[in-house]
Order: structure tokens, then sequence, then C-alpha cells
């Protein structure tokens, strides 16, 4: 299968900078596997779509301060940092802005209007992608709050006044670079609504890195390596997960990053074959660890049955999975007609509901 079937036209103008207000303004297509019949209301209408006992999955990491703002030892020369992902409890993969920053390149951090530095790092190696290692002095996470930013993605330019809204309201566990977007629709009195419902939730965590927002570079798609990314499922949610499916109940995914977790969690289920559909009674399997699950047409889902998630970018890793979960020309047709009717694409862009 080669990329550029995943590849469509958007314009420039469809994509979303600034978020809904409030939340659950923002539009939601309902996708309809069986039929392919699409409809469309506000995210806010969602719970028509959810029924009592319906088990919804969302991703609560929370967007860290990515962004870092450091001067060289001694020329002071300024540089600008992405962290990207944690190697060890000082060890960071970083993304470097700036001339010269060799291996050996000393780096200090600074409070806010302080002329003495916060944190020294020093650059040990290069990685792969063309990044950098960073060790630091002592953990940065503590003093991050303090000097670093939350990072938007590169296709945002207008500035965000609160940046707390470039995080879901349930977000509690630190670790990732961007956020989960099909979350950012929910409000807290959505979650009050739907639980009254009688919908249920559990909470998964996957560390999102920024890999998410680049393209597929392979001319065919099973020769990309996906990025690995940290997540973990608890016992606790395990539980409710594999209860849910037992009683044949629904297990909803709210964003692909939940679903890769779910998913690498069915593959480490005692017993579970590649190619069986269910595993017994577990169909999942706590665990805490990284994932490289890479997932396109073909794939075999094994927990998820229905799946909130946003418009994703051209020729990405994220349009190829939801095309696995609904098929790829009922996907690219939901997205031209999603242009035809002024829908709002990416990060802060509408939702879609895939049943």
């Amino acid at each position: 299968m080669k990329t550029v079937d995943f590849d469509y036209d958007l314009p420039e103008s469809f994509i979303a900078q600034t978020p809904a207000e409030p939340r659950d303004s923002s539009r939601l297509m309902i996708v309809d596997r069986a039929t392919g019949s699409l409809e469309h209301r506000i995210f806010g209408d969602i719970g028509a779509y959810l029924r009592p006992g319906d088990m919804l999955v969302a991703n609560e990491s929370r967007v860290i301060p990515a962004r870092l703002f450091a001067r060289k030892v001694p020329t002071g020369g300024k540089v600008e940092l992405l962290l990207l992902a944690r190697r060890d409890d000082v060890t960071w993969e970083v993304l470097v802005k700036g001339r010269k920053t060799a291996v050996g390149t000393r780096l200090a951090l600074y409070r806010p209007g302080s002329p003495d530095p916060a944190l020294h790092g020093e650059v040990i190696a290069w990685t792969e992608s063309g990044g950098r290692l960073v060790r630091w002095q002592c953990p940065i996470e503590p003093l991050l709050d303090e000097l670093g930013i939350v990072p938007l993605p590169p296709y945002i330019h207008t500035p965000l006044a609160d940046p707390e809204r470039y995080q879901t309201v349930y977000a509690r566990d630190q670790g990732s670079v961007a956020a989960p977007t099909a979350g950012l629709h929910f409000t807290p009195d959505l979650l009050l609504s739907l639980r009254e419902k009688g919908v249920q939730f559990a909470f998964v965590t996957l560390d999102i890195g920024l890999d998410t927002f680049r393209p597929v570079e392979t001319e065919n798609i099973r020769d990309h390596h996906i990025h690995t990314e940290r997540c973990s499922l608890s016992a606790g949610a395990a539980r409710q997960i594999n209860q849910a499916k037992l009683e044949g109940r629904r297990v909803i995914a709210v964003g692909t990053t939940s679903v890769r977790v779910l998913e690498t969690a069915a593959r480490m289920a005692p017993g579970c074959q590649e190619k069986e559909a269910r595993c017994g009674l577990q169909v999942v399997q706590a665990f805490s660890g990284a994932t490289d699950l890479f997932i396109y047409p073909g794939f075999q889902f094994r927990v998820v049955d229905a799946l909130i998630t946003n418009f994703h970018l051209p020729r990405s890793s994220l349009l190829m999975l939801v095309s696995a979960f609904a098929s790829r020309e009922l996907i690219l047709n939901a997205y031209e007609q999603a242009k035809e009717k002024g829908y709002r694409f990416f990060s802060f862009g509408d939702a879609m509901l895939i049943l």
C-alpha cells in the first residue's frame, strides 16, 4: 500500500488556529461504518450516539512546558530546545534550533528575570533523527513550569492566550509534547452528563511525541518505522475494559493514542496470538512500557468498537489508523465532505465519531 494513497489537498484556511469556545461547541461528524452515512452535529450532542454501559477510554497525558530557551556556556549564544522524550531521570532527547550545538556544548537555563542559571546541561550525543541528547545536572521536570512554555503544533501560528486550552480537562500525568486532541472537546459538564446517562470512563496514558505531526515519507507504508512512545494501562482500567468486553458493551477510544494503548495491551494478553480476534476473557493486559504499534489498513482491531477523533494531516500515520478502522475510501470521502461543509482541521479543529 502506497503512502500517496493517504494524501489529500487541504488549503491552509481549513487549519484551525484557535480552539472552539466553549470546547463542546466544535462540530461533530458522525461516520457510520456499516452504511457509509455521514451526519453533522456539534460535539455537545455526542450523548445522543452513546449508550448506557459504553466504555469511553481516554488518554490522560498532560502536555509539559517542553519549549525551552537556553544559552550556551560560556559564549551566551541563544539556543531554542524542544524536549521530545525522557531517556532516563536526567537525560532527554531534544530538538535544537540554533547553530553549532555540537556534542560537548554546555547549556544554561534561566528563570525569567534572573541573571543566575537555574539549571545546567550538556549535549552528550546526536540522535539518529538529527536531534540531541542533553544530560541535565538534575531532573528537569520540577522546573519546567518556571523555565518552559507549552509548545503548539507547527501549523498553529496564533498565540494561545490560555495554555490550558491545549490540555484536556482530565489531563493528569505530565509527559506529552503534544495534546491528545480528540479529548479537547470535552467539558466538565459534558463528562458529568455522560456519566449520568450511564456512560463509563477508563483512562490510559500515552506520552505523545513530536513525530505525531510528521508525514510518512516512505513510498510504501510498510517500510515506515513508527516512533516509539511511552504508555501505560493500569490494572484497574484493564479490569474495567475486560469486563465491558465480556458483557458485550462497546469500548470507545477517545483519540488515536488511546487506540494504540488498547490494541498494544490486547497483544500482551495471556495466550494471545497475532491472528486471534479474541484472547479469552482477558482481552487486554495491564502494562507499562513502550509501544511502536503501527496501525494501517488490514490491521485487526481486537478492543476498539468506536472511535472519537479529529481530522488528521495528509500522509500521516494517524490518517492511516482511522482509515484502518473505517476504510480509506470512507474516510477520504468524509474529509471531502468536511471541506465542503467548512469543518476545521487538525489539533484545534472539529471532531469525528466513527461508529
